[in-house]
């Protein structure tokens, strides 16, 4: 089974470029190349969401001219690819706090959610200025400010004001680059998903690395705090 839903920290840009003896920015253009890859062969796989980790809450600490170079990037492929992913019928949604960027890429991002509301071929989500624990923080006032007075809250109650509320929880989490943790990505919605971790730096991730995620993915038995005996009999009755 295909999973329906895969989220990505695209990691490994800069060393991708310094192990190559070139500008670190250099690494983050060829990494735009790789997502349109990535993109395309979500969509020839019948993958339905792909979610990318583009910048984090934290990433701001980098040096200010790579900050300054990524926003700049950030803006040009908006320019560059929303009518390109329109046409191809893929719905944008960008995530995170976004306040903190300037009001041109704010309304770039408005406009590209817009013009793509009702694709449904693939919904592609990128993590801007997101974290997990910004993300709980943000939907729990949201929640409480919605329903004052309440008490005994769930996790359904809680589900429709996350971030990710537009799509279902990701199957499969893949991680470039070579570090083996979740970095504040999606803390609430992984946790049953399948995670894989790859030496490779993202701006070689293809499709044939995506089949190797996919076909490890394909291997696992999610049992969801349940039996193997149990999940074969609900296969059985199914």
């Amino acid at each position: 089974m295909v999973p329906a839903h895969v989220a990505i920290i695209m990691d490994g840009n800069g060393r991708w470029a310094t192990s190559r003896y070139l500008p670190r920015v250099t690494g983050h253009a060829k990494g735009v190349e790789a997502v349109r890859g990535v993109v395309e062969a979500c969509i020839q796989r019948g993958i339905a969401y792909l979610t990318l980790f583009a910048f984090s809450s934290e990433n701001w600490r980098r040096p200010p001219e790579e900050v300054s170079v990524l926003m700049r990037l950030f803006s040009s492929v908006l320019e560059r690819e929303v009518s390109k992913m329109h046409a191809n019928g893929i719905r944008i949604k960008i995530v995170g706090e976004l306040t903190r960027f300037d009001p041109k890429l704010q309304q770039q991002i408005a406009e590209a959610e817009a013009k793509t509301a009702h694709n449904t071929r693939l919904t592609l989500t990128i993590c801007a200025n997101y974290g997990g624990r910004w993300d709980v923080l943000q939907a729990m006032n949201r929640m409480l400010a919605a329903r004052p007075g309440h008490s005994d809250y769930t996790e359904q109650d809680l589900a429709p004001y996350l971030a990710m509320a537009h799509a279902p929880e990701p199957d499969l989490f893949i991680r470039t680059g070579g570090e083996q943790r979740i970095s504040n990505f999606l803390l609430w919605q992984l946790a049953y998903t399948e995670l894989y971790f790859t030496e490779a730096y993202w701006p070689d991730f293809g499709a044939a690395a995506l089949d190797e995620a996919i076909a490890s993915f394909q291997n696992r038995e999610r049992r969801f705090g349940r039996t193997s005996a149990q999940l074969l009999e609900v296969r059985k009755a199914s």
